[in-house]
């Protein structure tokens, strides 16, 4: 198995929840104090270009991300040991059914439904770690049907990349080819069938990922 085809091979996607602070006031969530991460399935993977599903009774909302695609399994990383433990990066998108995790949230039960679907995260190819010397300056953008929505830097993530790394490998093992989402810039709002839906990664003034989805009606 190698990182780089991460999607076939990794075992799972770690999501890191509220890692913008515009991100978690816009939704009215308290801004955390220490990482906190919820699971979703490699089943949700769609590669790029692709459909995006929306589930009936679904209100859908895009969060574009930075994936960091872990290269070396570990266990118990230090922050300071945690760059030699990733292969590289990819443009992701964590999609959220609102609705449901606003239900869900009311009674106090997982999001897991709410993150799990069929195509709620799509992506795009591994980026070597290489070609990203600072994983915080990295820009993330996103447009549905024509319109940019989301449009930030990745240094205003609360809790950067080591801190993650070193938070989630405490608490289980970071294995080759599982994907860490790192939180999204605010900006977040619904896609509709049939909407056209395209998002880009650029580092230092040179787009290195772009990816395009169609959305549509799943019965």
């Amino acid at each position: 198995m190698t990182a780089r085809n991460f999607v076939q091979t990794g075992r799972k996607i770690v999501a890191i929840g509220r890692n913008f602070s515009e991100h978690a006031k816009e939704l009215g969530n308290a801004v955390p104090t220490a990482p906190f991460f919820f699971l979703k399935p490699t089943s949700s993977y769609v590669m790029s270009p692709g459909k995006i599903e929306i589930p009936r009774g679904c209100v859908v909302h895009h969060e574009v991300e930075l994936g960091v695609v872990i290269g070396k399994s570990g266990r118990d990383i230090k922050a300071v040991d945690a760059f030699k433990h990733i292969a590289g990066y990819a443009l992701a998108l964590d999609l959220t059914a609102r609705n449901l995790q606003e239900e869900a949230k009311k009674q106090g039960l997982p999001w897991s439904a709410a993150k799990g679907f069929d195509t709620f995260t799509p992506v795009g190819p591994l980026i070597p770690a290489s070609k990203i010397r600072d994983p915080h300056s990295v820009r993330l953008w996103i447009e549905v049907a024509g319109q940019v929505r989301q449009n930030g830097v990745t240094d205003a993530m609360i809790f950067q990349i080591p801190q993650l790394v070193e938070h989630i490998s405490r608490i289980m093992t970071l294995e080759e080819g599982d994907l860490v989402l790192t939180g999204t810039p605010s900006g977040v709002g619904p896609i509709q069938p049939g909407e056209h839906v395209v998002a880009g990664m650029e580092y230092q003034g040179e787009e290195l990922s772009r990816i395009e989805f169609t959305a549509i009606a799943r019965n």
